[in-house]
């Protein structure tokens, strides 16, 4: 999936270093939201991820997670995530970071329109959702930016990495 920007590619091995610098790079801002940073800092734990994403691939399982590439120069921005939440609907959620030094230039939301194109187009998708911790606004405009509906506010349904107790905000789409 690509377009004029933008390269959405499958898991490889080739990108695991590129994907543990970003993370590294960010590691202050993703730690804030994202459970799993934690166990995503070192080439063990970057190996570790990347294999499983490129088994959850093969089995279209789990998350089918997509690194996102600035086509001019190949170079790794973050990544999006294509999560299977139940395929007899079929219902999706799309999860997506990006590198902090990369951030406002629109690449998420353009990752975004890419996924959930093949989201609906490709997997039959009958919903796909974004859901965002409600102190997570920089999430939440890229969900309402990319015309996601406001569905619900969940009342103390996410701890933060910091143990906070915090609201998750449910977004959706029915289709293009």
């Amino acid at each position: 999936m690509e377009n004029s920007t933008i390269k959405l590619v499958p898991p490889s091995m080739e990108r695991a270093h590129s994907m543990l610098e970003a993370i590294i790079e960010s590691e202050h801002e993703l730690r804030q939201f994202l459970p799993w940073v934690d166990y995503a800092l070192t080439e063990s734990d970057s190996i570790t991820n990347t294999q499983e994403a490129i088994k959850n691939f093969e089995n279209f399982t789990g998350e089918l997670r997509y690194s996102i590439i600035r086509k001019s120069d190949d170079y790794f921005l973050g990544a999006v995530g294509l999560i299977i939440r139940d395929k007899s609907v079929p219902f999706f959620e799309i999860g997506y970071w990006l590198r902090t030094s990369e951030t406002g230039k629109g690449y998420v939301s353009e990752a975004i329109a890419l996924l959930e194109k093949y989201a609906f187009d490709e997997c039959g998708a009958n919903r796909v959702e974004i859901t965002a911790a409600s102190t997570n606004l920089n999430s939440r405009s890229v969900a309402e930016r990319c015309g996601y509906q406001l569905d619900a506010k969940l009342v103390n349904a996410r701890r933060l990495p910091s143990g906070e107790l915090s609201d998750t905000i449910v977004y959706s789409k029915t289709d293009l």
